[in-house]
């Protein structure tokens, strides 16, 4: 009985041995939860990021030195055809003498570009979504000399702008720049 006491007898005299222990186990096991915590959390807000193809398609490049005066392109942005056209010098006249007081949607031709012989245009016609024709050399470009959109007969002129038709707006310009003269960014 007596070895019992003196191990009892020891271990009470050693100044919170105990409970300096305990703290520590206590502030590990809250560390480590904190950064479990965390780590979810972050992985949880990063998954909140878009996908690295949605980044991607955010914005596009285009080098416009191969397309000549006249020549239209299209190209894939955010999954919608986005026209290019290198406007010839009576296109552009031909936009710019245009009286907007009579168009359903006024718009100057300056405020649709921002180079004259560039016209960077969302190809998507503003009725019901259908993607106008005018593009290739050969397809129809409606009585305005621009786009003509065959499912209801809206036809733009050569600055996008709606003069006929059922479609309520403009073909739509997007957010561009240009990087140098012979290169842009959409988006």
């Amino acid at each position: 009985m007596s070895e019992t006491k003196a191990t009892h007898s020891s271990s009470a005299h050693e100044p919170d041995s105990g409970s300096t222990r305990r703290d520590f186990l206590y502030l590990s096991a809250a560390s480590m939860a904190a950064v479990g915590a965390g780590s979810v959390g972050w992985a949880f807000v990063d998954s909140m990021n878009p996908a690295q193809d949605t980044l991607a398609m955010a914005s596009t490049e285009v080098d416009l030195a191969p397309i000549e005066i006249g020549q239209s392109i299209t190209v894939m942005w955010r999954g919608k055809p986005v026209f290019i056209r290198h406007r010839t010098a009576n296109e552009i006249e031909t936009a710019r003498t245009v009286d907007v007081s009579a168009l359903r949607d006024p718009q100057q031709d300056s405020d649709r570009v921002k180079k004259d012989e560039w016209l960077i245009l969302v190809g998507i016609c503003t009725h019901l979504g259908c993607v106008p024709v005018g593009q290739k050399s050969g397809e129809p470009r409606g009585e305005y000399d621009g786009w003509f959109c065959p499912c209801h007969g809206s036809h733009y002129d050569s600055s996008g702008r709606i003069r006929k038709g059922p479609a309520p707006k403009n073909l739509a310009v997007p957010d561009y720049q240009f990087l140098t003269d012979t290169s842009v960014r959409i988006g």
